[in-house]
């Protein structure tokens, strides 16, 4: 696809979102509570193409380069946070199925389907999943794996599970149809309420899975096995990927937050003041500029990152990648600079919703369920920030960051138990 077909299909996504924001918006609070989206919601989201920014040429996909996904899932998050996150997770986890093989490529992204692609479940160490090999394929048992986001809407879901052949215990993608799924009904939680994360269990005790549907996880990440996919968005560092779209949860979060704050201020008192239109208030114009500075810093990084994924991706699909270091060092700050990103727009919906009235804590009113859903983005379990700082800390001061057992977020280059042996 040439990048005028790309940016004019980002265009139209784009108008479509907004067009959608409003319905999305007034959906929000009964979303919320019933701890996910309706159908409907996620078919007129899959009618603006939001679920197919990252999807593969090859099978009718948009494959937007990961600078102009992040401005849908920007948009998308200005208007409502749960739905921003379904977005989010749809396009980031491409690089799952992209990287388990042509077989899983074409079951994934051949048949029609509405809604998410594909989902992902555990890919940590702590996964309660395992896997045994046994003639032709393999045995998964154990669960539950837990924050099953898009579990509920696609029709795939990859579970972590540990497996061990005798050299020690290594982590396994395993794809798995929905209809060998049960969703467990835990999902309440303080924000992002309508993503419906929920709890995902095994239809029953084992599940026997085809050897192809099951794949070394480090072979995932370093995407080592053959795709049939050949656009640079296949070879674009996960992490740069992942976390790039990630800050624009945030960013748009608080953009729509801004947005909604302008709305509704015009012409309100400020209290225990003189000042009868709050938008004509000096501490309103100090906080508003606070609050932009905020934002900005966070969505300069966020595209900066997300521009230098794309260029990585080139880089690696012209058969000149950079080294394992570089891909290192760009992993732990891309990470860093995410956990600040959300950090400072979290901090700037605070802003924000403090100088809104008590009218701002109804649960009708949008601003304290992007305060919730923003503060949800800083507590997810990859954006540890003070960890995340030591790590990269460590690597700008030429040490090694901290190696823990099994897949980190740093020794993705780490290669898998075949290649050295190959």
């Amino acid at each position: 696809m040439l990048v005028t077909d790309r940016s004019t299909t980002l265009a139209a996504v784009m108008e479509k979102v907004r067009e959608l924001g409003p319905t999305l918006r007034a959906n929000a609070l009964d979303a919320e509570r019933a701890g996910r989206h309706t159908d409907a919601t996620i078919a007129a989201l899959d009618a603006t193409g939001a679920f197919d920014i990252a999807s593969p040429a090859e099978f009718g996909g948009a494959e937007l380069p990961v600078r102009q996904q992040l401005d849908v899932v920007t948009e998308v998050s200005s208007w409502d946070g749960s739905a921003g996150w379904t977005v989010w997770v749809a396009a980031s986890t491409n690089w799952i199925p992209a990287g388990s093989g042509a077989q899983v490529v074409e079951e994934v992204y051949g048949p029609d389907w509405v809604g998410p692609r594909v989902a992902g479940s555990s890919h940590f160490p702590a996964s309660r999943g395992r896997a045994q090999r046994v003639d032709g394929g393999w045995v998964i048992s154990g669960g539950p794996w837990t924050f099953g986001s898009d579990a509920l809407w696609a029709p795939y879901t990859n579970l972590g599970c540990i497996a061990d052949d005798g050299d020690g215990p290594y982590l396994v993608g395993v794809q798995v149809p929905r209809d060998e799924l049960r969703f467990l009904d835990d999902w309440q939680v303080a924000g992002m309420c309508a993503t419906g994360s929920v709890s995902i269990t095994l239809a029953a005790d084992e599940l026997f899975v085809p050897d192809y549907r099951v794949v070394d996880f480090r072979d995932v990440v370093a995407g080592t096995l053959d795709n049939g996919l050949a656009g640079s968005l296949w070879k674009a560092p996960s992490l740069g990927w992942a976390f790039s779209l990630m800050a624009g949860m945030s960013i748009g979060l608080a953009q729509g937050v801004l947005d909604r704050f302008l709305e509704r201020s015009a012409g309100r008192p400020v209290r225990g003041t003189t000042y009868k239109n709050q938008l004509e208030a000096p501490l309103t114009h100090l906080m508003l500029t606070e609050v932009h500075s905020k934002i900005r810093s966070a969505t300069l990084m966020a595209q900066a990152n997300a521009e230098e994924t794309d260029q990585l991706g080139e880089l690696a699909a012209a058969g000149t990648p950079a080294s394992p270091e570089y891909l290192q060092r760009f992993g732990a700050r891309v990470l860093a600079e995410t956990a600040y990103a959300a950090k400072w727009c979290a901090e700037a919906i605070e802003l924000l919703q403090r100088n809104s009235g008590s009218t701002a804590i109804m649960d009708f009113e949008p601003i304290q369920r992007a305060w919730r859903d923003a503060r949800v983005v800083t507590l997810h379990g990859a954006l540890n920030l003070e960890a995340l700082s030591e790590n990269y800390g460590r690597l700008m001061a030429g040490i090694q960051p901290h190696d823990f057992a099994g897949i980190t977020t740093l020794n993705r280059s780490a290669p898998s138990p075949a290649s050295k042996t190959g």
